[in-house]
Parts: C-alpha cells; structure tokens; sequence
C-alpha cells in the first residue's frame, strides 16, 4: 500500500455501517529508510492520537459521544493514513454498540491489527474514552520549555536544511528544553496545510538557537506525514548537534476531528500526556 492509493485527496462516501476495512495502514519503512534507517532505530516513542468527532449508538439506538486517545508505539511498522482514520471512525456513527467499552475494545483491537499488519508481531495500542461529564475536566496546555520565536531573524529556507543546524562542543554541555509554534509543513499527498508546535529537549553542546528556529521553519514547504517530520527533525539534530539525550515531541492541529502528536526520544522514558494545545 502506498500514500498515493490511500483515501487521501480523493471523494469518498462516509459509511453506513461500522467497517474494520477502513483502515489504511501504510508502512513507516520506506520515509525511515531515507533518514538512513534500517532495522532498529535510535529512538522510542508513539504517536498520540485524539479523536474528537467519535459517536455510536447504544442498543436503544441513542447517539452516544465521547473523545478518544489512541496510542501507536512508534516500534509498529505501519502508521494509520488519517484520512481513512476519520472514515473508520464514522463508520460507528449508526452503528449500536452494548456499552462504551465494548467502543474501546473494538478500536483498539482494529488499530492494533492495523499497525501491526504485515509483520507476523501483535501487541494493542493504547485506548481511553473520554465519556461527556469528564469533558470539563480535560486540561489545555502550552508545551513547556524556552520559546525560540522570540528570536528576531532572517528566514530564506523553506525546504529542511540540516545545514542550518549548530551546536557548541567547546563548551561544558547543558540541558535545554526549547518551544516553537512556527512548525508548519504539508501533507504528503494533498499538500494541505500541516500547523503545529514543537518541543525538543536535549543534554550536551549546546544547540544554536538561532540555527534550530531556522531549521524547523524551513519544513514550511516540506511534503511529509507528522510522524515522518518529527522522525526527520528528530534524526538532524542528533546526527549534527550530537546531544547525549534527546527528544522531540510536536503537537499539531486537528484535521477531520482528528490529531496526531508523535514524540520521539533516546532514552526509554513515559510518555508525555495527551494534553491538547490552545490551537488544537
């Protein structure tokens, strides 16, 4: 399966009925293989998905709501193309279902065979539904850390440039966490706008600032799937700043009620919660 023969740009029927079939995975492979990755990678990580347009029927055929966090260790081969995410999620609007858990269960059981298709392994994602009264008790937080826009500076690349990327290793090393809310890059298919913010912390030389902020503009008109940006920002700044640790973890705005937040870092560690941001 490939980007190109996905449900991505093309007219597509919402469905009537709850259909498994739905879902497209598409293999992480081949946009690792361009990083120079093959077999194990030097990261760990997922993908944080939420799912805000999510509707059933319960068995009296009452319209039930609820928001979803769906979890994809990013050690699965395959990622799940969203548009056909959205679509598999409607297929549940007119569908009855016994009880908000048996929802649950049903997509983390199709998502986990989805993203583990092909590659004789299984193991589940990670499911939460958020039923309507926790609705107020869900949290909106700006990513933490020094926020690199406040930097007056010329930009000119608008295509990745690693180049621009520069740390100090005659110095002693330190530890950063650094924001921006000038990530932006396009869909791999439609070339629809992709908005968004980053986070990268770090231990060691320390990064040009400067150089990072240029750097993550100059996705502006970069043709890439989140998950393949963070990997491909994640991947620069270890091979050409050389920190001891590092993490990249990006928060983008939804599209079709759906959100994909993937984080990468080099050390094992728990992953950031599903908190959503101002745009999101």
């Amino acid at each position: 399966m490939t980007p190109e023969q996905s449900p991505l740009g093309r007219s597509a029927d919402y469905p009537a009925e709850y259909d498994a079939a739905l879902l497209y995975p598409l293999a992480r492979a081949p946009k690792r293989q361009e990083l120079g990755l093959a077999g194990a990678t030097p990261f760990f990580g997922a993908d944080l998905w939420t799912a805000y347009e999510l509707s059933w029927l319960n068995p009296r055929g009452k319209p039930q709501v609820a928001l979803a966090h769906i979890t994809v260790p990013c050690e699965t081969p395959n990622i799940i193309e969203s548009k056909s995410f959205k679509l598999y999620l409607a297929s549940f609007n007119n569908t009855r279902f016994d009880s908000l858990e048996e929802v649950r269960a049903r997509i983390r059981a199709d998502v986990s065979e989805a993203v583990w298709r092909g590659s004789g392994q299984s193991a589940s994602v990670g499911v939460r539904l958020i039923a309507p009264e926790a609705f107020d008790q869900q949290p909106l937080h700006e990513l933490d850390g020094l926020l690199l826009d406040r930097l007056d500076l010329e930009c000119t690349h608008y295509t990745p440039a690693p180049e621009l990327l520069g740390a100090n290793h005659d110095e002693a090393p330190v530890s950063e966490v650094l924001t921006s809310h000038l990530l932006k890059s396009n869909c791999l298919v439609t070339g629809q706008p992709d908005w968004g913010s980053v986070q990268i912390s770090y231990s060691g030389a320390q990064i040009d600032q400067a150089g990072l902020l240029q750097y993550l503009v100059s996705f502006r008109n970069h043709n890439e799937f989140h998950e393949q940006c963070v990997e491909r920002i994640f991947m620069d700044v270890w091979t050409r700043c050389r920190p001891i640790k590092l993490s990249v973890y990006a928060r983008y705005t939804r599209r079709g009620g759906l959100d994909i937040n993937p984080f990468r870092t080099s050390a094992p560690q728990p992953l950031p919660a599903n908190v959503r941001t101002a745009r999101q």
